[in-house]
């Protein structure tokens, strides 16, 4: 019997942390050949390849891949899913951890509720200490359309939680061109892919499940970059913007991912300081670039319900590109 499950997991340089992510992979499913095991090395400089080897004898279905050079967590997770195995897969990143029996619950679900995908809550972990982190919808257990929990444009809704790993696939997803992320970038990939992802697939609900623990503030996190690697956002929600202005509801969705651009931009702007004035210049370049492109009216409402200090900051920045 195949497995029911494979999880994808790109690692790069976690050779401190993949041994936890490893060991509660190991206590998924009460049957070992449940689960199928994806490890992309992403040119890791450390021991990484040597703790996942270590590990792989724990899983009846493992392989292991490596790049020799950097690729960036959207493409390595992309090498992942020609793999699949089995009707359901999720991801996982290198310093993150599972409770046990997560991914059988996941399964679970998704086979109760016939959806294309699930969402659940997250746990992160900074140092030492655990915060629950609400998926942001409000029904449980109840399958729904994917863009009906896109707005409203002025909340928090599930196009603004992104992450990858926080919840479960079917694998026809991949089939039609659904779960692919955008070659190449470092971060912010999962921001079209989100939004592709809730435009495009037909049915998904938010759950309940054991934990997925998402561990803040470690080195190797893209998180804690100031270098340019962190501009990938600017492509990435041209792109996202790109997808909402195909889609038949184009004005419907609009004002919704224009907000969010913008909210993004001046979040990277208030952290300039901390960047290097050549990264410091192209992003302030990018970001002209972005505003200008984007549909006028809809950057214009978005500037008025800002707050001041965010609104001032993107204001010069709209007024040279115009």
């Amino acid at each position: 019997m195949g497995p029911q499950a494979t999880v994808i997991l790109p690692a790069k340089d976690a050779a401190d942390y993949i041994g936890t992510t490893l060991a509660t992979l190991a206590r998924q499913f009460d049957e070992p050949s449940a689960l199928k095991v994806v490890v992309v090395d992403d040119g890791s400089t450390d021991d990484t390849a040597a703790v996942v080897r270590h590990f792989a004898s724990r899983f009846d279905r493992f392989e292991l891949l490596t790049n020799p050079r950097p690729v960036g967590l959207a493409s390595a997770r992309n090498q992942g899913l020609p793999h699949i195995e089995g009707d359901y897969f999720c991801f996982i990143d290198g310093d993150d951890w599972m409770q046990p029996g997560r991914v059988a619950a996941l399964v679970s679900s998704m086979r109760h509720l016939g959806c294309d995908f699930v969402r659940t809550d997250h746990v992160t972990s900074t140092e030492g200490r655990r915060q629950l982190v609400r998926a942001p919808y409000p029904w449980r257990g109840v399958v729904a359309s994917p863009r009906d929990a896109i707005l409203p444009d002025d909340d928090t809704t599930m196009v603004d939680y992104p992450y990858a790993w926080a919840g479960m696939f079917h694998r026809k997803l991949v089939d039609k061109g659904l779960i692919g992320f955008p070659e190449g970038l470092f971060t912010a990939e999962d921001r079209p892919w989100i939004w592709r992802l809730h435009l495009r697939a037909k049915s998904f609900a938010v759950v309940d499940a054991p934990a997925i623990l998402y561990r803040r503030g470690v080195p190797p996190s893209l998180t804690q970059i100031t270098d340019e690697r962190q501009l990938d956002f600017l492509p990435a929600f041209a792109e996202a913007v790109a997808v909402v202005e195909g889609d038949a509801e184009s004005a419907r969705f609009l004002p919704k991912i224009v907000a969010t651009t913008l909210a993004v931009c001046a979040h990277h702007l208030h952290r300039s300081g901390r960047m290097s004035a050549p990264v410091r210049r192209r992003l302030r370049t990018g970001v002209g670039e972005l505003l200008a492109a984007m549909p006028g009216p809809e950057v214009d409402a978005a500037l008025r319900a800002m707050p001041d200090r965010r609104r001032h900051r993107l204001a010069g920045i709209l007024r040279g590109v115009r």
